[in-house]
C-alpha cells in the first residue's frame, strides 16, 4: 500500500482476516518535490480503530550485516548500512512522521482482531496531510492545509477464529540487561515495573514462556566476569543447611501470570559450552553475603551437589505451590558438544532424581544425548536438526542463533522478512513442539565483556549478524518492537492457519498444498525464496478452508 510512491509495485489494497488474527501492512509516503524534509500529519479512521496500532518505522544501524565468510545470497544487502527495523508507536511523535525528498517514510499499521467481533467488511483508512510552513511556525497542530492524501485498505473479518497458539515459544530473557541499560538497580521497584513491561511486549510478541533466573543465567558470560547477579533467590548457610527465601521467585510468577505466560524454564545449573563450572551463585554465611558457587568451582564440587539436593526438591514444591510445576523445565547447560556427553550424563544422573516429574530441556545438536535417555526434550538447531528428525520424536524442539547464517530462516536485521516468516511452515511441517531464541533483550557485547548502546551497534559490538542479539529496543519508559518481532509472528499465525486447515483435510494434505504451491520439497534448508509465496499461499488456504466449512465466499 503506497502514499505517492511511483516505485512500489504489488500494492495490495484488501485482506481477509480470521478471528483472532494479527494483521499487519504497511503505509509507504514518498516525497517528490524539491523540499529536503516533509512532515506528515497521520490519522487513521476506522471501525476497527481501537484494535489498530500505528507505528512509524525507524531505521537503526547495521554494523554487521553477517559473517564476512557466508556464502549465502539470500540477504538484502551483505554491506553495513541503515536497515528499517524499530517501531515507533506514532503518539509518541505527535502523529507525525518526517521524510526526506527521494526515500520513502513507512507507517506500520497493527490490526488485532478480537476473537469475538462481528465478521463483515471494514475499511482502515490512513491520511497523510502535509504540515506547512506556516503552521509549523505559527498556526499550531491541526491548522494547516497542507497537501493531503490518503489509502484505504479494506478487511473482510472472516466468521472463523484460529486456534490458540499450540507452539511453545521461548526467547531467552536477559533481567540483568533490563536494569543495565535503563540504569536501574536490580529488584528495584524501578525494575520490577519494568521486567513487568519487558514480559507483556514478551507476550505480546508470541512468546509463552519465560526464563526465570532462579539463579543468575551463567550464558555468554566470559570465564572471570560476573553478570549482575539477578539470582531470585535469596540463600543462608547455616552449617551444612541451606535456608532460601522465595518470595521474589512468587513475584516473577505472579508477572508471569499476570501477562499471560504459561511455560517456564529455569536457569541453567551448569556453565555454558562444557559444563567445567558451577554457575555464580550468591549466598550469605556468617552474616557476609558473596558468592559461594562461582568460576573456578568444578561441577563436580562435592559442595555443590548438596546445595543442589536441598536447593532442587525445595524449588520444585514452590512450583507445585504455584500451580505451574507440569509447565516447568529445567536446564542443565546451553549447547554441549560431543565431548561433553560423558560430563553431561554424569550431571544428569545426579540431578534427575531429584526433579521428580519436571522435564529437562537443552539446546544441543548430537543425537546421542536424548538416544541416551539422558534428557527428555532436545533442542537441536536447525542447521543439524536432521538426525534427530529421522527418529520423529514427538517432543522435538528446535532453535537458531547467530550460527545460522546460510541456507536456512533466521530474523538478522539484513534477511529479508519471507526469510523470517517462512519458519512457521517447516515448524508445522516437521511436528516442532517447540521453538527457542537465545537472545529477546541482550544487550551486552560478547561473552558481557561489556554493555553496548543497542542503538550504535545491533551486533552486541561486532560479534553476532546485526539482529541476532535482540528483537526489542530499550525505549525511555520499556521496551519498543521491531519489525522483525511482528514478522516473526505472522510465522506463529501461519502455523495456526495450518492447524485450522489440517482439521479439515489432514496434516498431509496441508503439507502437499504447501510444498505445490512452493514448487519445491519445503525443508529447514530449502524454502521458496519469495514473499508472493508465504502471501498467495495464505489466500489458497482461506479458499480451502472457507469451502471446507462451507463458508460462502465473495
Amino acid at each position: 500500500v503506497r502514499l505517492n510512491d511511483p516505485q512500489i509495485e504489488n500494492e495490495i489494497f484488501s485482506k481477509r482476516v480470521f478471528l483472532g488474527e494479527r494483521f499487519s501492512y504497511q503505509v509507504a509516503a514518498w516525497e517528490l518535490s524539491n523540499k529536503n524534509m516533509t512532515e506528515l500529519r497521520i490519522r487513521i479512521e476506522s471501525p476497527l480503530k481501537e484494535h489498530i496500532k500505528a507505528y512509524a518505522v525507524a531505521n537503526v544501524p547495521m554494523d554487521l550485516p553477517t559473517f564476512p565468510f557466508c556464502n549465502d545470497d539470500d540477504y538484502i544487502t551483505k554491506e553495513p548500512g541503515l536497515m528499517p527495523d524499530l517501531l515507533i508507536p506514532i503518539e509518541e511523535h505527535n502523529n507525525v512522521i518526517e521524510i526526506m525528498t527521494g526515500a520513502a517514510g513507512t507507517i506500520w499499521i497493527r490490526l488485532d482482531v478480537p476473537k469475538d467481533f462481528p465478521a463483515g467488511t471494514y475499511p482502515i483508512t490512513v491520511s497523510a496531510e502535509k504540515i506547512t510552513e506556516d503552521e509549523i511556525g505559527s498556526k499550531g497542530p491541526g491548522q494547516g492545509d497542507g497537501e493531503y492524501h490518503e489509502v484505504t485498505m479494506t478487511i473482510e473479518v472472516l466468521p472463523i477464529a484460529l486456534p490458540d497458539q499450540k507452539l511453545i515459544f521461548t526467547q531467552w530473557f536477559h533481567t540483568d540487561c533490563i536494569a543495565t541499560v535503563h540504569d536501574v538497580p536490580v529488584y528495584s521497584e524501578e525494575h520490577w515495573d519494568l521486567i513487568d513491561k519487558y514480559m507483556a511486549c514478551a507476550a505480546d510478541t508470541g512468546i509463552n514462556m519465560m526464563l526465570m533466573p532462579v539463579i543468575t543465567p551463567p550464558l555468554d558470560t566470559m570465564y572471570g566476569i560476573y553478570r549482575p547477579c539477578v539470582q531470585l533467590v535469596d540463600i543462608e548457610k547455616k552449617g551444612d543447611t541451606y535456608l532460601f527465601n522465595f518470595d521474589k521467585v512468587h513475584r516473577w510468577i505472579s508477572l508471569c501470570k499476570k501477562n499471560g505466560i504459561k511455560y517456564y524454564e529455569t536457569s541453567h545449573l551448569f556453565s555454558q559450552w562444557g559444563m567445567l563450572y558451577t554457575p555464580n551463585i550468591m549466598v550469605t554465611e556468617n552474616g557476609k553475603t558473596d558468592y559461594l558457587f562461582k568460576w573456578g568451582v568444578p561441577s563436580d564440587s562435592p559442595d555443590y551437589q548438596e546445595f543442589l539436593r536441598q536447593f532442587i526438591p525445595q524449588l520444585i514444591e514452590v512450583f507445585r505451590q504455584e500451580g505451574i510445576a507440569e509447565f516447568t523445565f529445567f536446564h542443565i547447560s546451553d549447547e554441549p558438544k560431543g565431548d561433553h556427553i560423558a560430563t553431561y550424563e554424569r550431571i544428569a544422573t545426579m540431578i534427575k532424581p531429584l526433579m521428580g516429574d519436571i522435564k529437562l530441556m537443552d539446546a544441543l545438536s548430537h543425537y546421542e544425548f536424548y538416544e541416551k535417555g539422558l534428557l527428555d526434550i532436545p533442542v537441536a538447531c536447525t542447521t543439524k536438526i536432521g538426525p534427530f528428525l529421522e527418529h520423529h520424536l514427538e517432543n522435538q524442539w528446535t532453535y537458531y542463533c547467530c550460527s545460522q547464517y546460510e541456507k536456512v530462516s533466521n530474523r538478522f536485521l539484513a534477511m529479508p522478512s519471507y526469510r523470517n516468516r517462512v519458519i512457521g511452515l517447516q515448524l508445522f511441517k516437521y511436528n516442532i513442539q517447540g521453538f527457542l531464541q537465545w537472545a529477546f533483550n541482550y544487550y551486552n557485547s560478547r561473552c558481557s565483556i561489556y554493555p553496548i548502546n543497542p542503538f550504535l551497534t545491533t551486533s552486541a559490538d561486532l560479534t553476532f549478524p546485526s539482529g541476532d542479539a535482540f528483537s526489542v529496543y530499550p525505549g525511555r519508559n520499556g521496551p519498543q518492537l521491531s519489525l522483525r518481532t511482528l514478522v516473526f509472528y505472522d510465522a506463529i499465525q501461519d502455523i495456526a492457519v495450518c492447524r485450522l486447515l489440517e482439521e479439515e483435510i489432514g496434516h498431509d494434505a496441508v503439507v502437499q498444498l504447501i510444498e505445490s504451491e512452493a514448487g519445491m520439497e519445503l525443508k529447514f534448508d530449502a524454502y521458496p525464496k519469495s514473499a508472493d509465496f508465504l502471501l498467495t499461499l495464505r489466500e489458497k488456504m482461506i479458499d480451502r478452508i472457507l469451502t471446507a466449512k462451507g463458508v460462502s465466499q465473495g
